[in-house]
């Protein structure tokens, strides 16, 4: 394995990788090698990103609320054959 050293890299592209590392619980090394893979397609795993943005919905309805949306939606359990041949 070699060793390579990087000249110019400014405050914001530190604190930058310093800020993702951490929120993957990764080091500094492992991040900066998984995004190098990436970035020259060697790899093509994608970050897993979670999204907060419809949270405060969750849990909001009522029994009686699901229980007549799964009635409404049960008709779209239903297969038509005649299509599928």
């Amino acid at each position: 394995m070699t060793n390579i050293h990087l000249r110019n890299v400014d405050n914001q592209l530190i604190k930058n990788l310093k800020q993702e590392a951490s929120k993957q619980d990764v080091s500094m090394n492992t991040l900066i090698l998984s995004l190098l893979r990436r970035g020259v397609g060697l790899s093509r795993e994608r970050p897993i990103t979670t999204y907060h943005d419809l949270d405060k919905l969750a849990g909001t309805w009522s029994n009686q609320q699901a229980k007549e949306f799964l009635n409404e939606m049960s008709h779209f359990e239903h297969i038509e054959k005649d299509l599928w041949k």
